[in-house]
């Protein structure tokens, strides 16, 4: 290959055998990879980009030039394997994806082997060997994998070190710790940091702007929870306020009880979204729900049942027909399939457009992944709807959605918001007291209001109770729109909100009075439409100053003493909803 043919060869993929039409950004990456040849190159690409397709361009590109003789996939799962051997084959590439390592040896009809990150961390010699008898080509996908655990790093080094060349794919380079990720460059930077470097970057914003990805709408749910300790001491919350991390993760876990009510009312929400989608452009659309763990997920299939009257799909890991489950849910025109953390990454089913996020799971890797599951553009005009919890973590990472980030070592003391996974997973344990039967903690309840709708980092609407006709006016949105429209309906639907509720007050005020014979509204009626209230003023307050309701909330309380919104009296109540109609 002449230095010139870089370029043509990047160029005109649509007339040559087994090179599918690339992308702009895959010509762009493709034509920089075979310029410098390197030995290692990192493409960061966000999820539904294409990262599979531009990966086997290279491969494809080394094999004929016989830069390489074998090519090794390396991915994070066994379904991942899989789906990377059936991209293969359809540019003519043969992989293994059964390879074992205790057989060690694969046909030679194959091109190379797909393995697993933990299949290499099991036996990393074997794989040394197959990579120093062959000039191999090694892509290693989800590279941040590598830093998951010091075994697996280690064992990448040692099996690749030799390899002729490495390709390394990522949506995500970023990671919450300093284990540095193996073949990745790492830059000084001031304050003696050092910053991941990769060689080719496509981020969310740019794949929005070519239309290579759907925008996203993330609506976040709020609402009052409660629950009980094992001293019996019951506590209510309300999400989205601020509150301490242990409450915020026990207010979050009690939204997620499938035994609540605010679950189901979400659930239902986003079911009556996948149906307006299906009806306005997108027949085939599909909804996810990822759950935090199998007997909760088998839990959410029986109330999504009992909602659609449709069994869903349920996928669980330690099922070993779960590959095929995900492949002909994404191959049929079902409505629903219900997950754990396996389909989060890297799985590839174009037709998801709605998600709910009903897990536990906070690290921006996590939840990156889990939304770039819905965000593969078919077809001009397609939008996706992601319902998730109104808590402060989540809101923070939806409306950094166009956010590009990199692995950055040696910070002294990260940032946290005290609330990152492992709180939650220990506020999630059954902690027994000895020779107690009861549970650390229960579950009371939970109602689930609409409380905002992010797109494209701002913040829209006004809080409204799931079932309302203002709920409606967001579920209803169009399911084809661009970017642009879907930004203008969101402040239309918000200027109409804000003009009914301004209007309001005066009409509520006029119907006060009971009517002869009636008495007035019970205390929790009465309470019921006090917080209703002061949530509206709230978010109107917040739609003229920017500032997040919580702190709205907080700045309240601060001036006026007592307990957060679900525990104050109906007194404190109107007290602090008077003084909100004096702030500008």
């Amino acid at each position: 290959m002449t230095s010139a043919e870089p370029s043509t060869s990047a160029g005109t993929d649509a007339a040559a055998p087994n090179r599918p039409q690339l992308r702009a950004w895959q010509r762009r990456a493709l034509t920089k990879y075979l310029t410098r040849k390197p030995k290692d190159f990192l493409a960061v690409a966000t999820p539904g980009a294409g990262k599979t397709t531009f990966g086997l361009r290279v491969a494809r590109e080394l094999l004929d030039d016989r830069t390489v003789e074998q090519i090794t996939v390396v991915a994070p799962t066994e379904h991942l394997k899989h789906q990377w051997a059936e991209a293969a084959a359809r540019v003519g590439i043969a992989l293994d994806s059964r390879f074992s390592n205790s057989a060690g040896q694969t046909s030679s009809d194959y091109h190379g082997v797909v393995l697993t990150y933990a299949q290499v961390a099991a036996h990393p010699t074997k794989h040394r060997v197959r990579t120093e008898n062959r000039r191999t080509l090694v892509i290693l996908d989800e590279i941040h994998h590598g830093g998951d655990a010091k075994s697996w790093g280690e064992a990448i080094r040692e099996a690749f070190d030799d390899a002729e060349r490495r390709l390394l794919l990522t949506g995500t380079p970023f990671r919450s710790d300093d284990s540095p990720i193996p073949f990745v460059v790492y830059e000084p930077e001031p304050g003696g940091n050092q910053r991941s470097k990769a060689d080719h970057t496509y981020g969310y914003a740019d794949a929005l702007k070519d239309g290579v990805v759907r925008p996203v709408v993330f609506l976040a749910y709020s609402g009052e929870a409660s629950w009980r300790t094992s001293a019996g001491e019951e506590f209510t919350a309300r999400l989205g306020e601020p509150l301490s991390a242990e409450h915020t993760a026990r207010a979050w876990r009690t939204a997620l009880d499938p035994h609540g009510d605010w679950i189901p009312a979400v659930l239902t929400a986003a079911h009556t979204r996948l149906g307006q989608l299906r009806a306005s452009g997108m027949p085939d659309a599909g909804g996810l729900v990822i759950a935090t763990d199998q007997s909760t997920a088998r839990d959410y299939a029986e109330l999504l049942t009992a909602i659609t009257g449709k069994q869903p799909t349920l996928v669980l890991s330690d099922d070993p027909k779960s590959s095929s489950r995900i492949a002909e849910f994404s191959a049929s025109k079902d409505e629903w399939m219900i997950a754990v953390r396996m389909v989060s990454e890297g799985v590839d089913v174009p037709r998801l457009a709605v998600g709910v996020y009903a897990t536990s799971s906070s690290t921006p890797l996590f939840f990156a992944q889990a939304i770039g599951r819905f965000v593969r553009s078919r077809r001009p005009g397609e939008t996706a709807s992601v319902f998730l919890p109104s808590v402060p973590v989540l809101l923070d990472l939806a409306s950094q959605m166009e956010a590009q980030r990199d692995h950055v070592l040696g910070k002294p003391h990260r940032e946290s918001d005290g609330l990152d996974d492992q709180l939650l997973i220990d506020a999630n344990k059954q902690k027994d007291e000895p020779g107690e039967d009861e549970p650390a903690f229960q579950s009371l309840h939970a109602d689930a209001e609409l409380d905002q709708v992010i797109f494209d980092g701002a913040s829209f609407g006004t809080a409204t109770f799931a079932g309302s006709d203002e709920e409606s006016d967001y579920l209803g949105l169009p399911g084809l729109l661009d970017a642009d429209q879907v930004r203008a309906l969101l402040q239309k639907r918000q200027a109409e909100q804000v003009v009914s509720r301004t209007s309001a007050p005066a009409a509520e005020s006029a119907s006060e009075q009971p009517e002869p014979g009636r008495g007035p509204g019970t205390t929790g009626e009465n309470l019921h439409a006090l917080r209703k209230e002061l949530n509206t003023l709230v978010a109107m307050h917040h739609h003229r100053t920017g500032k997040p309701h919580g702190m709205v909330h907080n700045e309240l309380r601060t001036r006026l003493g007592g307990p957060p919104t679900a525990m104050a009296s109906a007194e404190q109540l109107k007290e602090r909803i008077a003084a909100l109609r004096t702030w500008r």
